[in-house]
């Protein structure tokens, strides 16, 4: 694709995910950058690893993931990808393009992932998606029915202040303004519900003051 017809498709979209298409071109968003990549703790080589993105939306760490080095990276989203407003699955279609990505895409809700359909992946990428869950340990059980090795968890949290496992709940949007936004769980509660989801290890690696991550470990 040559630059002009590039950098006139990425005007038009909506993008969430910050990304560099190459020929000086990066998507217009302060979302998903280079840092938030060391506060995850994404491996700097991810060669030899199979790599499943849950909730990829633009692409950024699925693509970032190709680029270190993974042999295989599957994205998924549902949501994301519905097709209506600024959740549409163009941004992740053209930046596939314009990095003749080889990252495979899968049109699945997280309710549905399971290791017969999908496969089984060294490496999970759960990154934005917890808070949305109206089930929050269900989730948890999908991301550790299809995690070989461990998985990398980023997520909303709230009542830091408090020791024990506990989770905050946002009705009609009272976590701004998005109805989408279900649970705010705290340090514990994420870590309890790994354990109880089957990860044998959760070690905190990141924290921002509203934002938490985690590795996960089978």
């Amino acid at each position: 694709m040559n630059r002009d017809d590039l950098l006139a498709k990425v005007k038009s979209m909506n993008w969430h995910h910050r990304i560099d298409l190459g020929q000086g071109i990066v998507t217009p968003s302060a979302g998903a950058t280079n840092g938030t990549l060391q506060i995850i703790g994404v491996p700097t080589s991810l060669h030899g690893s199979s790599v499943i993105d849950i909730g990829a939306w633009d692409g950024f760490y699925s693509f970032e993931a190709e680029r270190r080095g993974a042999d295989r990276v599957l994205a998924t989203d549902h949501f994301c990808w519905g097709g209506s407003g600024v959740f549409t699955k163009d941004g992740f279609d053209l930046a596939k393009e314009a990095l003749n990505s080889n990252v495979e895409a899968l049109k699945v809700r997280v309710e549905d992932i399971n290791p017969r359909d999908v496969g089984l992946f060294d490496i999970d990428l759960f990154l934005g998606v917890l808070y949305h869950a109206p089930g929050p340990l269900g989730y948890f059980m999908r991301v550790r029915s299809v995690t070989k090795k461990f998985a990398i968890i980023e997520t909303h949290v709230d009542l830091l202040d408090i020791e024990r496992p506990a989770l905050a709940c946002y009705p009609a949007g009272a976590l701004g303004g998005d109805p989408t936004n279900f649970f705010g769980p705290n340090e514990a509660a994420v870590k309890g519900m790994c354990m109880d989801a089957g990860f044998s290890r959760v070690e905190t690696v990141g924290q921002s003051p509203t934002r938490m991550a985690f590795h996960a470990f089978v």
